[in-house]
């Protein structure tokens, strides 16, 4: 998909060269995809002691179905 975003040079000039991508659209692309990927760990982090499981790490592992 397409879109148009309004940058300043100089924050995109810094993603550039942080990302070390080959193009603009390179190093942002990059960059929304490690704040998206982020974002789920922290999602996954905050489910810590809010779930139950009724088998051990050792019984998940080696369950045949």
């Amino acid at each position: 998909m397409r879109a148009t975003v309004t940058i300043e040079k100089d924050i995109l000039d810094d993603l550039i060269k942080e990302t070390r991508g080959k193009s603009k659209a390179a190093a942002v692309r990059l960059a929304v995809q490690e704040y998206l990927k982020r974002k789920k760990i922290e999602r996954i982090k905050s489910m810590k002691g809010k779930l139950e499981f009724d088998l051990t790490a050792h019984q998940i592992r080696h369950y045949e179905r």
